[in-house]
């Protein structure tokens, strides 16, 4: 049997190749160019899972957060305290703790009653020591009336102004403390879901620009050179360290130097408050509310870490990300055509695991590109290839079985789909018993005749031949231009395959009666059908190439079958039959012929053929449970569309 593959590669090749190119456009899209705030939100939740995978506990040794926790307010009384204690906390900070530079995440934009002294330490502090004020600036432009509360420091070092974040108001100190050297920004803007994942490391106001309020800190009094930072309106938080890896005292203990110095000395200090009241909550990758010091207490690791040279290396993340995505989309341009849908679902989720395994790092290199637009394109490649591939192999699927039915008993073709065989066309041994029939003088019969006479005799024989092969449930190997090569017993096992190539044997000894005798009186030639049967090991399977799927027969019994065949000359009898067969035989009575060295075999071999001293059986269709009897020996049909 010869089947033919259709021919769709191009068209199919084609589409496969734009559904690759475009699930690279898909990532290349959303890592270059803008996308919607629903997908971009999806990216940042990504990213929050990572970090809350990898948050760290190791303790940071650089910082002091120093709280005015509800313990304090309890012990000292409520905010706001008098600006004198506020003074002696810095003071004892920067003396007995020797802190190397305190930054105050407090507001105070109006001088207090009976405040003069204290507000006069602080302003000397704020002027002459390492000490950080903050500023809040507000950058809600569509505030009919800006905010404009207190007074922008004078002295304030004006930044580089790119990258830098326009603000439409502040809330600053009063204007006792306009001299101080260093004020920070403590404003913020979060994403749309409502958390904070990034901090303006400029701002611009009235033509200066202020930094953040932790920026202002390190570079003042961390020790270290000015950290030189690539322009960017917003930097990312890295918030690799949970909240309790951060050493936070009571301000009350600081105040009234209930804690030991040793341990804490010569750390850069955060000044603000946790407490409930002061309403400075956020939402953060790590906690749905987090105090906005501790935010700040990040954003002062995160900056210590890369002046330092400990931040992560940078990584192209969107290169690797578009890399990534054109891998997975030539393996399945690749895989797809040769695996099920099942197995073609279960690559990408695959590719999407192995994303996610790299992504969790490369987002700890670059936080600028964009973690779900392989995951888009993978999303892509499953909605979309994954729905053409398997439409496709359906419809490869149909042709190859309309054309497996022209070679196949349609009952086997069925019974093929419902069994749970695992590829049965694989080459496999298997016991058959295999047929082969011609034309006895072929040249003889259409030498005489036009080619289309020669073409419409050799349909009409091939049709005899055709007919109870299928009818007997088997599989017709191939054609030899006026002749056929049957088997039985594969690609369906089946113990009655001797007995069913007998029956189609007759039946073919019957219609090419039949039609002989039509054309002996239409005045044309007899013919005589030559027939060879033998059953056997062999091997049975697809031997096919890429090019062309031939699903035969090979082996021992099949060549004795042939040899069978051309003995059928030099004897009357139409069909020749081996011992093999006679073996396997049930229902049908063989005469032996005698003795005869065939070509090509070393022994001789004994041939038999029908017994017609006894009536012939009904042949029989036969399986594993039901036998029916057949039609009788009937003529060939009309004519039928040429093979």
């Amino acid at each position: 049997m010869t089947v033919y593959r259709p021919i769709f590669l191009s068209r199919a090749t084609l589409i496969r190749s734009g559904i690759a190119l475009a699930a690279v456009l898909l990532t290349a899209w959303a890592e270059w160019f803008s996308i919607p705030g629903n997908a971009l939100l999806a990216d940042e939740a990504l990213r929050d899972k990572f970090i809350s995978l990898q948050v760290s506990r190791a303790e940071e040794p650089r910082i002091l957060v120093v709280d005015i926790d509800e313990a304090s307010m309890a012990e000292l009384g409520p905010w706001p305290w008098p600006r004198a204690r506020s003074a002696e906390l810095v003071e004892k900070l920067l003396t007995i703790y020797k802190a190397k530079g305190v930054a105050l995440d407090i507001l105070m934009p109006q001088a207090l009653p009976d405040s003069g002294r204290g507000d006069a330490r602080l302003a000397l502090l704020a002027e002459h020591g390492p000490l950080v004020l903050a500023h809040a600036f507000d950058y809600n432009s569509m505030s009919e009336v800006p905010v404009r509360d207190g007074h922008l420091a004078a002295r304030q070092r004006n930044y580089a102004g790119a990258g830098a974040v326009p603000a439409a108001g502040y809330i600053a100190n009063h204007a006792g403390l306009m001299q101080a050297a260093h004020v920070g920004n403590i404003g913020f803007i979060p994403d749309r879901d409502g958390v904070l994942r990034r901090l303006p490391l400029y701002t611009s106001f009235d033509n200066h620009v202020y930094p953040a309020l932790t920026l202002a800190l390190m570079n003042c009094c961390s020790g270290g050179p000015a950290l030189a930072l690539a322009p960017a309106r917003f930097m990312r938080v890295a918030y690799q360290r949970d909240w309790t890896a951060y050493t936070v005292v009571s301000a009350a203990d600081i105040l009234n130097v209930r804690i030991k110095p040793d341990g804490i000395e010569h750390r850069l200090v955060l000044v603000g408050s946790s407490a409930l009241g002061q309403a400075d909550r956020v939402a953060t990758p790590l906690a749905a509310q987090r105090p906005g010091l501790g935010v700040h207490a990040a954003m002062l690791s995160t900056l210590l870490d890369h002046q330092a040279g400990l931040a992560p290396a940078p990584w192209p993340g969107r290169l690797i990300a578009l890399a990534f995505t054109l891998v997975v989309a030539l393996l399945a341009a690749y895989a797809f055509p040769r695996r099920s849908a099942l197995a073609s679902v279960g690559l990408l989720v695959g590719s999407a695991a192995a994303w996610l395994a790299i992504a969790a790092q490369v987002s700890r290199h670059d936080p600028g590109f964009v973690t779900t637009g392989p995951l888009a394109a993978i999303l892509f490649l499953l909605t979309v290839a994954v729905p053409f591939q398997w439409q496709l192999a359906q419809q490869r699927s149909r042709q190859l079985l309309d054309t497996l039915r022209q070679y196949v008993a349609r009952e086997v073709v069925d019974e093929l789909l419902r069994g749970d065989l695992k590829d049965p066309l694989k080459p496999a041994r298997r016991d058959v018993t295999t047929l082969i029939a011609d034309m006895e003088g072929y040249t003889s019969q259409v030498e005489s005749l036009p080619v289309e006479d020669a073409a419409a005799l050799t349909r009409d024989f091939l049709d005899c031949l055709t007919g109870p092969v299928l009818e007997q449930r088997g599989t017709l190997d191939k054609y030899t231009g006026d002749g056929l090569v049957a088997f039985w017993g594969a690609p369906l096992p089946n113990s009655a395959h001797a007995d069913l190539a007998l029956d189609a044997a007759r039946e073919m000894g019957c219609r090419v009666q039949a039609m002989s005798a039509r054309r002996v009186a239409a005045g044309h030639l007899p013919l005589r059908v030559r027939i060879g049967i033998e059953s056997g090991e062999a091997m049975v399977g697809d031997f096919g190439t890429s090019f062309r799927s031939i699903y035969t027969a090979v082996g021992d019994s099949v060549n004795t079958a042939s040899r069978l065949e051309q003995a059928a000359r030099d004897y009357p009898h139409d069909v020749i039959v081996g011992a093999g067969t006679v073996a396997r035989a049930k229902r049908h009575q063989l005469m032996m012929l005698g003795e005869r060295q065939l070509r090509g075999k070393e022994r001789h071999t004994t041939l038999f053929t029908f017994d017609n001293r006894q009536a012939p059986p009904h042949p029989l269709h036969r399986d594993d449970e039901t036998a029916m009897p057949a039609p009788p020996c009937a003529p060939c049909a009309a004519p039928g569309p040429a093979r």
